[in-house]
C-alpha cells in the first residue's frame, strides 16, 4: 500500500506538522513518587520526535486529581520545572507537544489522598478489576460526589495546569476527556446521577466539559488546544446506553470553539459498544468540519485508509510507539516493527521497556 496520506504536513492553526502520525498519550509511570519529570523522560520524547505532533501521557491537574502511581503532575513549581526538561530537549527537533491535562476522579483510591475518598460526578463505584495504590492493589471504592463549589474549583484547577504548560514550554493542551476519568465521569449518565445543573439533561452533563474548556481556552488560544474523546469507551465501566446521543452534542458544541483538534477513540477500530453500534469517525465528521484526530489500535494500513476517506486528519498510535520509537521511519521504509506484546516492564521504574527499545537497522 502506497501511503501518501500519513506523510503529508497539516497545518494545524499556527502549529506545522510535519507528518500526520501522532504519538498518542499513554500513561508510563516515569515520575517517581513526586510526579515530577525528568531527564528519562526527556530522553523518552525526544526518541519519538519524528512524530508530526507528541501529546504527553496524562498528567495530573491537582493532588486530587491523582490516581495512577509514579503519573506525573502540572500543579507545583518543580513540576513545571521537570516538564521544563522535556520541552527544552524537544526544542531543537521542531516537533510540536501537546500536555495532557487529566483528573483521575473516581478511577483512584484513598491511599492517593491521605485517607480521603476519590472524587466523581455521583457516588457511583467503579465496578472493575482491582487499582494498584502506593500501597498495593486495593479494591476500587465507591467516590464522594462534587459539590458545585468543589467542581468550579476543579474548573479552576485546569486552568492554573494549563498556565503552568505555558510556562512550561508546550506548544499546546490537550484536555482529557475520555478513557473513564472525571471529565468522562459526567458526560455519561452511567456515572452522572446529579440532579443540579450537572446533571439530567444533556447540556447539564456536558457542563463540566463547557466550563473546563472556557477555563483553558483562557490561557491558550483555541488553535493550541485540543480535547480527547471516547464515545465508545468502556474502559474503566464505563459506557451508556445514551452514549451516541450524548456525543453527538458534544461534537456539535464543540465545532464552536475551533479548536487544535478533536481526538476521538475509534469506533470502528475499537469494535465495539455494549449499547449498540459504535460510534465511527465518519458519524463525527459529518457534524465536525474541524480537525479530528483517529486512535485506536491502527495499523498503518487502517491510519491511512482513515485519512484517505477524509474521516481522520491525523492518526493516532499508541503501543507501536511504545516499541518503535522511530515508527514513522519504520512506516515509510515498510521495516519490520519490534512487537508490543511483552509489557511486563512498560510501567516498572527505569530505562528498561522504556527508553532502551532501539531503531531500525
Amino acid at each position: 500500500m502506497t501511503l501518501h496520506k500519513l506523510f503529508e504536513p497539516l497545518k494545524m492553526g499556527d502549529v506545522e506538522l510535519k507528518n500526520r502520525i501522532v504519538l498518542a498519550p499513554m500513561t508510563r509511570g516515569r515520575a517517581g513518587a513526586e510526579r515530577i519529570p525528568n531527564e528519562l523522560m526527556a530522553e523518552y520524547y525526544f526518541q519519538r520526535a519524528s512524530a508530526g505532533l507528541l501529546i504527553t501521557e496524562a498528567t495530573v491537574v491537582s493532588a486530587q486529581g491523582n490516581g495512577w502511581v509514579g503519573s506525573p503532575g502540572i500543579y507545583t513549581e518543580k513540576m513545571v520545572e521537570g516538564w521544563r526538561i522535556v520541552t527544552q530537549k524537544l526544542k531543537p527537533t521542531g516537533a510540536p507537544i501537546f500536555l495532557q491535562l487529566w483528573h483521575c476522579g473516581r478511577a483512584s483510591h484513598s491511599d492517593f489522598h491521605n485517607g480521603a475518598l476519590p472524587v466523581s460526578a455521583s457516588a457511583v463505584k467503579l465496578d472493575g478489576d482491582q487499582i494498584r495504590t502506593p500501597f498495593g492493589k486495593k479494591d476500587y471504592e465507591t467516590p464522594r460526589a462534587l459539590t458545585v463549589d468543589e467542581i468550579k474549583a476543579t474548573v479552576n484547577d485546569y486552568r492554573t495546569a494549563a498556565a503552568n504548560a505555558k510556562e512550561a514550554g508546550f506548544s499546546g493542551v490537550e484536555v482529557h476527556g475520555a478513557n473513564g476519568y472525571l471529565i468522562n465521569q459526567f458526560l455519561d449518565s452511567k456515572t452522572n446521577l446529579r440532579k443540579d445543573q450537572y446533571g439530567g439533561r444533556l447540556e447539564n452533563k456536558y457542563r463540566f466539559l463547557k466550563e473546563v474548556m472556557a477555563a483553558v481556552l483562557e490561557v491558550w488560544p483555541s488553535t493550541r488546544v485540543g480535547v480527547r474523546l471516547s464515545p465508545n469507551g468502556v474502559f474503566n465501566d464505563m459506557g451508556s446506553p445514551d452514549f451516541r446521543e450524548t456525543y453527538l452534542y458534544a461534537i456539535r458544541e464543540l465545532k464552536r470553539l475551533n479548536l487544535a483538534y478533536v481526538h476521538i477513540m475509534d469506533g470502528l477500530a475499537f469494535g465495539f459498544h455494549q449499547h449498540g453500534e459504535p460510534m465511527s469517525l465518519a458519524e463525527f465528521r459529518a457534524e465536525y468540519d474541524g480537525i479530528i484526530m483517529g486512535n485506536c489500535g491502527y495499523t498503518r494500513e487502517t491510519a491511512e485508509e482513515r485519512l484517505v476517506a477524509g474521516h481522520a486528519d491525523l492518526a493516532a498510535f499508541g503501543r507501536p510507539f511504545i516499541t518503535n520509537p522511530d515508527l514513522p521511519e519504520r512506516f515509510r521504509n515498510s521495516w519490520p516493527l519490534h512487537p508490543a506484546d511483552d509489557m511486563s516492564l512498560w510501567y516498572t521504574p527505569g530505562a528498561e521497556g522504556y527508553t532502551n527499545y532501539q531503531p531500525y537497522r
